[in-house]
């Protein structure tokens, strides 16, 4: 079945299927929202059914990356020939292909409905796509696409389920893409060629904000990773009241864990970076090649595709101490060391009491508080970044229409004549840490043929908790400078 003889074409993205979290002995709070009682399962299985009833011909369904979280797993194989280190059996194993098979294992075991449901859907003659986004890259590893397409009763390779590296084309009108590699904080570094040999085992290497949410966030079960609303305030007052009603009790050593954790991302990060990416010159043209055929894309559109991607944060280790609050903290520990050694000198003079270390520290402290407040994320930017990259891309393509995920913020507008749709977050996403207020829209982009027969259309949906569709209005934005000065095409 080609995909260019599909007319209906459903995109959905950024479910982030994981493991389930045990009850925790002492805090009921603990990852709730890895808890059954928030599986999307149900939802997705009526919203399949849905969709197949509006319609009597078959229907290409792109998952469009991050369905599957395999950075929050944290189920470790209790009998096993893997061998573990001691980081792995605290944040959860390693991208080794068998390491990440288990993964799969286990959020497909833990996901019975959905992986049902879309069994049933393959089985009434339609076409399911995933495309690679960063929290899935594992899905690169062949027992973990063999694993997938077992438990949907593919036992062969085919047309029906297949994989895409990082973006895809449908029907030659559409360019759909995860939108990762636009963030440099978040992108494959090199999606022809992710493997890399550490330690004399083959590995992926891991994105820095992936790395970020294994090693920090994983360690803090009260801080939902799918929506930052959920721990980043926006006063010091803020911080206080979440640190006294929530994190007191559960975690008084969150600092710790924090200091810790960032320490290991930004050196993983790093040491991973240096890493040469494992492959064999004499294939590369087959391999570009095949993701051109799985994408429905010629070799040029590759290449020119893969020349759009962000320059890699690894390379940038200043930027990573200040996504890591770790600047700061240095910072923080000259003033107190500053003020000790003032305190110190005038004590050799004379006797001092230890409160006249307040006084340099007094002094010294607001120069540390208008650093601090001056620092600004690179994340919105690079998502600024995305956007100007969407004319290019669709002209690369030849498309009318460019659909991403990625955000968790879905929209859909026109840029410089280019329709763009984000289909939002699927994920548990929750303002608040007893999960009572939800983040996000659930919603799903649907190209279908127009009444005229002429060409196809799209419109954004958001799914409802009762089966019920809303659809998404449009909005223009201004035209914006694509060819700016850091972003110029040079022949």
């Amino acid at each position: 079945m080609s995909s260019k003889s599909l007319s209906h074409t459903v995109v959905v993205s950024d479910i982030h299927l994981a493991d389930r979290e045990p009850p925790h002995p002492r805090v009921p709070l603990w990852k709730r929202f890895k808890s059954p009682d928030f599986y999307i399962d149900q939802s997705f299985k009526n919203f399949l059914e849905f969709i197949e009833k509006k319609t009597t011909e078959p229907i290409e369904l792109i998952l469009n990356g991050d369905i599957f979280d395999f950075d929050s797993v944290m189920s470790i194989p209790q009998s096993s020939h893997l061998h573990l280190s001691w980081l792995e059996l605290r944040r959860g194993l390693n991208p080794e292909e068998d390491k990440s098979l288990f993964k799969i294992k286990t959020i497909l075991d833990a996901h019975s409905i959905w992986v049902n449901s879309l069994k049933s859907f393959i089985e009434n003659g339609n076409k399911i796509v995933f495309i690679i986004g960063n929290h899935d890259i594992e899905l690169h590893w062949p027992k973990v696409q063999n694993e997938i397409r077992f438990r949907l009763g593919i036992h062969q390779n085919g047309s029906l389920v297949s994989f895409a590296e990082w973006f895809y084309i449908s029907n030659d009108d559409t360019l759909i893409e995860h939108g990762n590699q636009y963030d440099p904080y978040s992108m494959c570094l090199n999606p022809v060629s992710p493997f890399i040999k550490k330690h004399h085992h083959v590995t992926l290497r891991i994105p820095f904000g992936n790395l970020a949410g294994k090693y920090i966030i994983n360690a803090m079960g009260l801080m939902n990773p799918h929506s930052e609303n959920s721990y980043i305030k926006g006063s010091a007052s803020e911080y206080l009241v979440f640190f006294y009603e929530y994190i007191l009790k559960a975690q008084p050593f969150i600092l710790w864990t924090w200091f810790w954790g960032s320490i290991v991302t930004l050196w993983v990060t790093i040491t991973e970076g240096l890493h040469p990416p494992l492959k064999n010159p004499l294939s590369m043209i087959k391999r570009m090649e095949d993701i051109a055929e799985k994408a429905n894309a010629s070799v040029t559109e590759v290449i020119c595709l893969r020349e759009l991607h962000a320059h890699p944060a690894c390379f940038n280790p200043i930027q990573l101490l200040k996504e890591l609050w770790l600047d700061r903290a240095l910072l923080f520990s000259m003033v107190v060391f500053t003020s000790f050694q003032i305190f110190l000198l005038f004590n050799t003079f004379t006797e001092w009491s230890i409160w006249f270390f307040a006084i340099p520290f007094a002094i010294l402290f607001p120069a540390f508080i208008f650093y601090a407040r001056s620092i600004r994320s690179g994340v919105e930017k690079s998502q600024e970044k995305a956007l100007h990259q969407v004319p290019i891309a669709a002209k690369i393509a030849m498309v009318k229409r460019v659909i991403h995920g990625h955000t968790h913020i879905s929209k859909h507008c026109y840029l410089e004549g280019i329709e763009y749709l984000n289909t939002g977050t699927w994920a548990p996403a929750f303002y608040d840490v007893e999960c009572l207020k939800p983040f996000g829209k659930k919603c799903f982009a649907w190209i279908h043929p127009h009444p005229s027969g002429v060409e196809r259309i799209s419109e954004l949906f958001e799914w409802g908790l009762e089966s019920c569709l809303e659809k998404i209005p449009t909005e223009v934005i201004p035209p914006i400078e694509v060819l700016n000065n850091e972003n110029k095409l040079i022949f």
